[in-house]
């Protein structure tokens, strides 16, 4: 292996590090596995899956950037921003606070500059969108400016009971806070995103452009943090923090160094804090004494150096989601109910809905056997 991260770092990408780097849901241990699941299936119709943005700020009214609020259906974010693009705005003008689901009912704002606001009528004659409001407001819309997002999902096919047991498993959530791991969209159709993002990495340049290069390394990322945050329910430290996390308090989201594991532990038990895990990048350094150990330990094993990720910014990441708000809606009479709860930004509702069903919600094709 070379010291400088080319190209002949890609031996060490023997079979069993690139099975590890491919996205399956069964290695991703539920919190709840002690409670049955639901069984059924998502997104049997459009509107069986609906995503509402919830923004951090609202347009002011005035100001250089043009916001619209849009309802799209059977389209990616990235298709709209496409509609605009080809009606004259330039790729980087167009600002979104965050990515929605393809296959599903969504709502969200996006902006423009107002030297571009005839765009708008690009996408009102765009099928599957519709421009629900406009405004204005002085800054450029930016990822991450939103606050979470609420989701109304149906369940169908679930067997009788179901209803019941979704409530049970919600409240043991509520008691032991829900996984944030990143879920199956993050890792592609067939789930190996990972894997072009470890190519990436130790030198190979992939196709397809600089922003499909950045989201395989972002892919990577998130495949170490989900098999740090799998490797802590599966030993029963999911609940509790060690010694060297960073850990983040839930009100504030202040973020500290744990120095004394047993004196932080009740308040991780009573959901105050919870221990975040690395996005590797140029502003995130390993941590220290026993969490340290974990994270340098994952990295060994698939043949990786966090030095690898300082192209990127990188983050942390927290291990447990928090006050969903969540309920359940019966359905008998169409074998089915329906889910909604509150999400942070960059929190995926197909890792609830699993911990919900115990099914492999969108399970990418080579993962499940059957598509």
């Amino acid at each position: 292996m070379s010291d400088g991260g080319g190209r002949d770092d890609l031996e060490a990408l023997t079979p069993e590090r690139e099975h590890a780097l491919t996205f399956r849901w069964d290695d991703l241990p539920a919190v709840t596995s002690d409670l049955p699941g639901t069984g059924g299936r998502i997104r049997a119709e459009s509107d069986d899956f609906d995503v509402r943005e919830i923004p951090a700020y609202l347009p002011e009214g005035r100001g250089s950037h043009t916001y619209v609020r849009v309802e799209k259906v059977g389209l990616t974010t990235r298709d709209v921003v496409v509609a605009l693009i080809a009606a004259g705005v330039p790729d980087r003008a167009v600002g979104v606070a965050g990515l929605k689901d393809k296959l599903a009912r969504t709502e969200q704002w996006l902006s423009i500059p107002n030297a571009h606001a005839d765009a708008v009528a690009a996408l009102e004659a765009t099928p599957g969108v519709r421009v629900l409001e406009v405004s204005r407001h002085r800054n450029k819309l930016g990822i991450g400016h939103l606050r979470g997002n609420r989701f109304r999902i149906r369940v169908r096919g679930v067997s009788a009971g179901a209803g019941e047991r979704a409530r049970s498993i919600l409240a043991a959530l509520a008691a032991r806070g829900a996984p944030n791991y990143v879920g199956p969209q993050r890792f592609g159709r067939f789930g190996r995103n990972a894997v072009d993002g470890y190519r990436e990495v130790h030198g190979q340049v992939m196709p397809g452009g600089p922003r499909l290069r950045r989201f395989f390394v972002a892919a990577l990322q998130s495949q170490i943090f989900n098999a740090l945050l799998a490797e802590r329910v599966r030993d029963g430290r999911f609940a509790t923090v060690v010694a060297g996390d960073w850990a983040r308090k839930h009100d504030t989201g202040g973020t500290f160094e744990v120095l004394d594991a047993a004196a932080e532990a009740p308040r991780a038990l009573a959901l105050a804090i919870s221990a975040t895990l690395p996005l590797y990048g140029s502003k995130v350094r390993p941590s220290g004494q026993a969490a340290g150990a974990d994270e340098a330990e994952q990295l060994r094993r698939l043949g990786l150096r966090w030095e690898q990720f300082r192209a990127r910014r990188g983050d942390r990441r927290i291990t447990r989601l928090v006050d969903l708000d969540a309920t359940v809606e019966d359905e008998p009479e169409i074998a089915a109910l329906t889910l909604a709860f509150t999400l942070p930004k960059g929190s995926y509702a197909t890792t609830l809905v699993r911990e919900i069903t115990k099914v492999a919600v969108d399970a990418p094709l080579d993962a499940t056997g059957d598509g």
